[in-house]
């Protein structure tokens, strides 16, 4: 119930995978939603079992249960962005496709989740050619990490910024609105990413940070600029506010025991993407 005088906090839809320990998916994108100040509302499409190690087990859903999930979100609440992380299979793909070209929401972001650092597979491959046909269409922006953009356009890693603008662009051309390349992969002096659209490039920079912990820090960053656009903020704006929160939040793991570290090599920068969504 809302009392008279206050306004309802903007809703925002999580379609995503569960993640058993909490830090990345659904459970990372409902504590971001929380601290950007906006409602959570989600469809589970997979449970996977999992830790900052790797993926344990996986378990999708069915198509008609994220049917349901999203007739019950979408007929009650007036979403006001959707973020779409891990969607595991070709019948989950298609089914939410044929709800987001129904339901028509206002702002889409995808974080294509493919294939886990772990080398656990959480999107089928026969699946890829639905979400460039069906989903990037439907995208108000696409923000992949630079093994996910080159898997969406069958071609190699990019390399540096004039690369991953190049690739950035061929997205565009396929139908997402905007492209946000998130350049945690790449041997950079500093961390970069890149929001890409029709009209023109904007360059997001800063110092690498010196930890491991990455683990869901994609499903945030995502998770954040649906938050802010779904607050009322430009696009640009959001990505500036969700890098922030994302950075602060690894900055302060920078004091966490050493135990349960992800493993892998040393990782450096904040918009990377690791284990999960």
């Amino acid at each position: 119930m809302t009392h008279r005088g206050v306004t309802p906090a903007a809703s925002v839809l999580s379609i995503a995978g569960s993640d058993s320990c909490g830090g990345a998916g659904i459970q990372a994108d409902l504590k971001t939603f929380a601290a950007f100040g906006v409602d959570g509302a989600t469809a589970v499409t997979a449970v996977t079992a999992q830790n900052t190690t790797g993926i344990r087990a996986v378990q999708a859903m069915s198509a008609a249960m994220v049917n349901a999930q999203l007739d019950a979100v979408f007929d009650e609440i007036d979403v006001r962005a959707v973020k779409l992380g891990m969607l595991a299979n070709a019948d989950i793909v298609a089914a939410v496709a044929g709800q987001l070209e129904r339901r028509r929401p206002p702002f889409v972001i995808i974080d294509p989740v493919l294939i886990a650092s772990s080398g656990t597979r959480l999107l089928d491959e026969g699946a890829l050619h639905l979400v460039r046909s069906r989903l990037l269409p439907l995208a108000d922006c696409l923000a992949p990490n630079l093994a996910e953009a080159a898997a969406l356009l069958g071609t190699t890693c990019a390399q540096g910024e004039p690369d991953m603008e190049a690739q950035g662009r061929a997205l565009l051309a396929i139908g997402s609105r905007s492209v946000l390349m998130k350049g945690g992969h790449a041997a950079l002096a500093e961390a970069v990413d890149l929001l890409i659209t029709a009209e023109g490039t904007q360059r997001f920079a800063a110092p690498w940070i010196d930890t491991r912990r990455l683990h869901g820090t994609g499903c945030m960053l995502s998770a954040g600029i649906a938050a802010g656009v779904a607050r009322g903020h430009p696009l640009a704006d959001a990505v500036g506010r969700a890098k922030a929160h994302v950075r602060a939040v690894l900055m302060g793991r920078q004091h966490w025991p050493s135990s349960s570290q992800a493993t892998g090599s040393e990782a450096r920068g904040g918009s990377d993407q690791s284990i999960g969504d």
